[in-house]
Order: C-alpha cells, then sequence, then structure tokens
C-alpha cells in the first residue's frame, strides 16, 4: 500500500461510515416507544450486531488476502449501504434485528481491514500516528453524527436520518475506489522472492563466496530483535483477545444504555444526549493523532492502553456521580482521549509483532474473538436493568473496565520479563 496516497483516503472513509454509524445510536430510544420495545428486545437486537461482528471478522481477514484492501473495503462499505436503507424501511423489530446482525458483519469487517492496510503499509515509527489518525477521523464522524440525527428527528420521520446514513456509505464506496491496492501483488513478489532466494541459498550453502551479503538492518528487522516475543504466540495472543473483549464489551453496554440512562434517570433531552456524544467525537478528533504520536515516540503501548482504560472508567463515574450537563460533558470529553489512547495503541502493537503475513489474520481473530463479550455484556445489562436498575448496568461496566486494565497489568508485566 502507498500510504501517503491512501491514508487520506482510509480517513474520509472512517470518518463517513463512523458518522453514520453514530448518527443512529440517539434514535434507538425513540424505536422502542414506535415498536413497542422492551430493555431485553432492546439488548437482543444490540447482541445480534455483536454476533455479527464476531462472525465477520475473520471471513473479512481471508476477503483482505484475498482480494487486497480495496475490493474489501467496497464490500464492506457496500453492505452497510443496504443495511441502513433497509433500517429506514423496517417495519418490525426481527427485520430490525437481521439488519443489526448484517451490520456487525461489516462493520467488524470494514475495521479488521482497515487496521490491516495500516499495519501493512506503515512502520514501528509511524503505526501509532497513523492509526491516531484514522481514529481522529472516526472522532470527526462522532462529532457530526449524532447532532445531525437528534436535529433531523424532531423535525422528520426517522426513516430520513437512515437514507442519509445510506448515502454517506455510498459515498464511502466511491472514494475507496480511489484506494491503490497493491497488497496482492506485494505478497506474490514477496512468495516469490524468498522461495528463488531459499532455493538459491540451498543450492550454495557451501560455497560462501556465492552467497550475497547480508542486507542493511531495516527498522522492522530491529524491532522484531529487540521484540522477540510475538502476537503469535498463544499465550499473548490470548491475553489481547481477552483484554479487547472486556474492553469491547464495557462499550457495547456504553453504547447501548448510555441514551437510556441519559434519558430516564437524568432526564436529558434527545439533543442533549446527541451532544454528550458530539464532544466525546470532538475530544477523539483532537487527541487521537497526539496520543499516536506518543505512542511512537514512548514506545511502552501497553501502558498508554492502560491510560486509555482509566480515563474512560472516569468518564462513566462522572454520568454516575451527577447529572449537571457540563460535569457529564467534561467527562465524556476526558473519555473521548481514553478511547483514543486505548485503540491507537492497541492496534498499533499489534502491527509491531506480527508479522505481515499473519497480520490480517491475526487482527481477524482478535477482533472476532474480542466480539463474543459484546454479545453477552447487553444481555447480562438488559438483566441488571430489568432486576435492579439502569445504575446497576453501568456500575457492572465499572467492573469491565477494571478487569480489562487488570490483565493489561498482568501483560504488561510479564512482556517485560520477557523481553529483558
Amino acid at each position: 500500500m502507498e500510504m501517503r496516497r491512501n491514508l487520506p483516503l482510509l480517513i474520509g472513509i472512517c470518518f463517513l461510515s463512523q458518522m453514520g454509524g453514530f448518527m443512529i445510536l440517539p434514535l434507538f430510544p425513540l424505536f422502542m416507544e414506535e415498536f413497542g420495545l422492551s430493555g431485553w428486545m432492546l439488548g437482543m437486537i444490540f447482541a445480534l450486531f455483536y454476533v455479527g461482528k464476531v462472525i465477520g471478522g475473520v471471513p473479512a481477514a481471508a476477503l483482505y488476502r484475498k482480494l487486497g484492501g480495496k475490493r474489501a473495503l467496497i464490500f464492506m462499505l457496500a453492505a452497510l449501504a443496504l443495511c441502513m436503507g433497509g433500517f429506514a424501511v423496517s417495519k418490525s423489530a426481527i427485520f430490525f434485528g437481521l439488519l443489526r446482525l448484517l451490520q456487525g458483519l461489516a462493520s467488524s469487517g470494514l475495521t479488521v481491514v482497515v487496521r490491516s492496510i495500516i499495519g501493512d503499509g506503515g512502520s514501528v515509527e509511524n503505526r501509532g500516528l497513523y492509526n491516531g489518525y484514522i481514529s481522529s477521523s472516526e472522532g470527526g464522524g462522532m462529532v457530526l453524527g449524532p447532532v445531525i440525527s437528534g436535529w433531523l428527528a424532531i423535525h422528520w420521520p426517522l426513516s430520513v436520518p437512515f437514507l442519509l446514513v445510506a448515502l454517506c456509505c455510498l459515498i464511502a464506496v466511491v472514494t475507496a475506489m480511489g484506494i491503490k491496492d497493491s497488497t496482492r501483488k506485494q505478497s506474490v513478489s514477496l512468495e516469490a522472492s524468498h522461495s528463488v532466494n531459499n532455493h538459491h541459498y540451498n543450492r550454495n550453502q557451501n560455497n560462501q563466496k556465492n552467497v550475497p551479503p547480508p542486507a542493511a538492518p531495516t527498522t522492522e528487522s530491529i524491532q522484531a530483535i529487540s521484540h522477540p516475543v510475538t502476537m503469535t504466540k498463544r499465550p499473548l495472543l490470548i491475553g489481547y483477545i481477552t483484554v479487547h473483549a472486556l474492553e469491547m464489551s464495557a462499550y457495547a453496554v456504553f453504547l447501548t444504555y448510555f441514551a437510556l440512562y441519559a434519558s430516564q434517570v437524568m432526564q436529558w433531552s434527545t439533543l442533549a444526549v446527541s451532544l454528550a456524544f458530539t464532544i466525546a467525537g470532538v475530544s477523539t478528533l483532537a487527541s487521537a493523532p497526539l496520543v499516536g504520536f506518543l505512542s511512537d515516540r514512548l514506545g511502552d503501548r501497553l501502558l498508554l492502553c492502560m491510560l486509555g482504560m482509566s480515563l474512560i472508567g472516569v468518564e462513566v463515574m462522572v454520568f454516575l456521580s451527577t447529572s449537571a450537563h457540563l460535569w457529564v460533558y467534561i467527562g465524556m470529553f476526558i473519555g473521548g482521549i481514553g478511547g483514543a489512547c486505548y485503540m491507537d495503541s492497541f492496534f498499533a502493537h499489534i502491527g509491531d509483532h506480527v508479522p505481515e503475513a499473519n497480520r490480517s489474520s491475526a487482527i481477524g481473530k482478535i477482533v472476532s474473538s474480542a466480539e463474543i463479550g459484546s454479545i453477552v455484556s447487553p444481555l447480562i445489562a438488559a438483566l441488571l436493568m430489568e432486576t435492579s436498575s439502569l445504575y446497576a448496568v453501568f456500575v457492572f461496566n465499572l467492573l469491565l473496565i477494571a478487569a480489562a486494565i487488570a490483565v493489561q497489568a498482568v501483560m504488561r508485566t510479564r512482556y517485560r520479563v520477557k523481553q529483558g
């Protein structure tokens, strides 16, 4: 991938897709009223979205390897456009749930493809920054999406925001057509080169004067030497799946129930809820490139992941302790920084420690496996809401965040010991 050409296009694609996704979030309480859905049914519909995300990661990685980044992106974005158009004409909870399943498949696939492109096209010195640009563009989508949908919901039927999201996805499809995709050619070239070099070495291994001098060490080779424990090792891979599952579980609970908590417990309007999501997006938009740059320079990506989860915990504790708009908005701003810290460093770390041949496959496995937590957590939260209260839902959310920090702390300690 030629990142200088492709990065601006990827930024635009992620901005449009994220804006579309966040436009529909404030609308779900309205759907509950229109369809007469219970909290349990809403949890089931959201769980179907995460079922799709579990299913979608590994096939998306295979599509990326087979078709390349460009075609895989177009496929995922077209599926998202189809989902959003379907939401606009949906008349039943069952159809809505099926569309959410398909949306989850496409959403997971989009994450795998974009992060694989960044991992393959970047290097140790800039993967954090490149991932920061992607997170920033997603934050920009969070800024506009909720505000637009909140305003449209006041003046127009619910179908209008969904149709607008479908249009955004179609624009992203056109943008993806400009991607310069050299992944397949590079892979074939590398495989052929390795085959020729191995044959040459085997034939001449006893003849030193015919063996070419070793190439000068690159940044990637130096990184591989200084970090012998890679993401392909099973214990570390399981550890990262666990951490990402806990993080995505907490995120799923937040996205599913914050709008309900704000409207029912804090007595906020739809526009005020939309503004809260917007402020989180502004925070991510502004902080993600800087956080990614710090991740590259400091070199301790796991520590930044832990810091990010801590800041997300602060965000939750703020709105549990007060309903004052100003303080909750400040908490949302802090949480946006935390999300950028985690996502930038997490995917940059994968890029640093997984060989290119296995990178998209590893990302697909991690994304898919981690989303299992996103299926279970909304269901547990729905049960807590039915048997206790919405407050208990976010206490559960804090426990998930604390567990993620604890696992990362253990992993960081063991990782540093192995590196020593």
